[in-house]
C-alpha cells in the first residue's frame, strides 16, 4: 500500500503524521511511502531524512494524494483536500467527526473512508495508538512552561540571604492526563499545586504525584462512563465551585483542562473570580479551543484582565513539534499496523478497535455520533 503524509496546513502547526524513523520501519513492513516536500521541517525533520529513510518526497498536495491508498495526517483536512483524495483511499488523522459534519459529507461523497484517531477506543490494548493521550500529556507540560514564563517570581521555596521567597501556588482544574502532567510538572518545578476534579476517584493518582486533591462534602455520587463524567448533581457542582473558588483567590497560576467529547468545554472561571485572583497571576486555558474553561479567555491569544495574563494557546503540543511528532507518529503506525498490513486493510467490522474509530466507509456513515439518533442506538 502506498501511504502519503501532507505537509499539515493549520498556520500553527508544527507536527508531521510520520517521522523519518518510523517511515523507515513501515517500509521495512513493505509499506511505500510519499512525503510532501517540507512536510517536516518544523518538526526539524529535513526532506533528505525522509529519503534517506527511503520515501520518495512530492512536489505538491494534489499529486501526493492522486495515488495514494492511505493518507496519514495530524488536523482534520479541509474539504478541498478531500476532493483530491481518489475514491476507496483511507484517511487516518484526528477529525472530531461529531463537530465536523462538512467533513463527514465531504469523505461520504468522496467515497474515502476515515478512521479518527480521536475516537481510538481507551482500552488497554490500544493504549499505544492513543494520540489523544501522547498529545495532551506533552500539552499539560507545555502549560506549566508557559505560565511559569509568564509570571513574574519563581516556582520554588528559597532561602537566600537577602531574605525567603515563599513558593507559587498552582491549582489545575481536571486530573485528566493533561492535568497529571501538569501536577507533575509544577510540582519538579517547586509549587505548592492544589488539584480539582469532580471525580473522586483520581484522588490517589494526585496525591502521589504531590498534588493535594481539592475534596468536596457531599454525600451525591458522581456517575463516570469510560473515563468521563456522565452524570453530577447540581448541589454538588455549587460545592465545588465555591470550594475551588477560594482557592482560585489563593493562586499564582490556574491551568484548567476540562474537556467534554463532542460539547463545549465547561465554564469554570467566571469574570467575578478572574477579579479575585492576585494582580499578576496568570490563568492558562487549555480548553480554550473548543470554548473554554475561563469566561474571558481568547483563543490564540495572551491577554490581560483585570491584572491577570490570560492565555489562549490552542495546540500545546505543536510547541514541542519534535517530541509530539515523535509520539504521534508512533501512535498512528501502531494504529495502521493493526488495520493493515503491506497488502490492504482487513476490515474487521466487528473488532472493538475498528468498530469505535472508523467514522466513513464505502460511501456511508457507520460511526454512531455521526448517525441519526434512531441508526446509531441500533448500531
Amino acid at each position: 500500500m502506498k501511504l502519503a503524509v501532507p505537509k499539515e496546513r493549520n498556520t500553527k502547526e508544527n507536527r508531521v503524521a510520520l517521522t523519518p524513523d518510523i517511515v523507515k520501519a513501515l517500509i521495512n513492513n513493505g509499506f511505500t511511502c510519499s512525503v510532501e516536500k517540507d512536510a517536516g521541517v518544523n518538526s526539524y525533520f529535513q526532506d533528505k531524512d525522509y529519503e534517506d529513510a527511503g520515501a520518495s518526497i512530492v512536489g505538491s498536495t494534489q499529486e501526493l494524494y492522486s495515488d495514494a491508498d492511505v493518507i496519514l495526517k495530524i488536523n482534520a483536512p479541509e474539504t478541498d483536500e478531500v476532493s483530491m483524495m481518489k475514491e476507496g483511499a483511507v484517511l487516518m488523522s484526528f477529525m472530531f467527526a461529531a463537530t465536523n459534519p462538512g467533513l463527514v459529507e465531504a469523505c461520504v461523497k468522496a467515497r474515502v473512508s476515515t478512521f479518527s484517531m480521536d475516537a481510538i477506543p481507551r482500552i488497554s490494548k490500544a493504549q499505544s495508538m492513543d494520540a489523544l493521550s501522547s498529545q495532551s500529556n506533552l500539552g499539560g507540560y507545555k502549560s506549566v512552561i508557559l505560565a511559569a514564563n509568564a509570571l513574574g517570581k519563581v516556582f520554588p521555596l528559597l532561602m537566600t540571604a537577602a531574605g525567603t521567597l515563599k513558593p507559587s501556588r498552582v491549582v489545575i482544574m481536571g486530573a485528566g492526563v493533561a492535568g497529571l502532567q501538569a501536577i507533575a510538572t509544577a510540582k519538579r518545578l517547586g509549587a505548592i499545586v492544589e488539584v480539582s476534579d469532580i471525580r473522586p476517584e483520581v484522588k490517589e493518582q494526585i496525591e502521589s504525584l504531590g498534588g493535594k486533591f481539592i475534596e468536596i462534602d457531599s454525600d451525591d455520587a458522581v456517575e463516570t462512563e469510560g473515563g468521563y463524567v456522565k452524570e453530577v448533581s447540581a448541589d454538588f457542582l455549587k460545592k465545588q465551585a465555591e470550594a475551588v473558588a477560594l482557592r482560585v483567590a489563593e493562586a499564582d497560576i490556574v491551568i484548567t483542562t476540562a474537556l467534554i467529547p463532542g460539547r463545549k468545554a465547561p465554564m469554570l472561571i467566571s469574570e467575578e473570580m478572574v477579579k479575585s485572583m492576585r494582580f499578576g497571576s496568570v490563568i492558562l486555558d487549555m480548553a480554550v479551543s473548543s470554548g473554554g474553561n475561563c469566561e474571558l479567555s481568547e483563543e490564540d491569544k495572551t491577554i490581560v484582565k483585570h491584572g491577570v495574563t490570560i492565555i489562549g494557546e490552542s495546540n500545546l503540543p505543536a510547541l514541542l513539534p519534535l517530541n509530539a511528532s515523535e509520539l504521534y507518529a508512533k501512535n498512528i503506525s501502531t494504529f495502521l499496523k493493526h488495520l493493515a498490513d503491506k497488502d490492504g486493510f482487513k476490515w474487521e467490522m466487528d473488532e472493538e478497535i475498528t468498530k469505535g474509530s472508523l467514522i466513513t466507509h464505502k460511501g456511508e456513515k457507520v460511526h454512531p455520533t455521526v448517525l441519526p439518533k434512531e441508526e446509531a442506538a441500533a448500531s
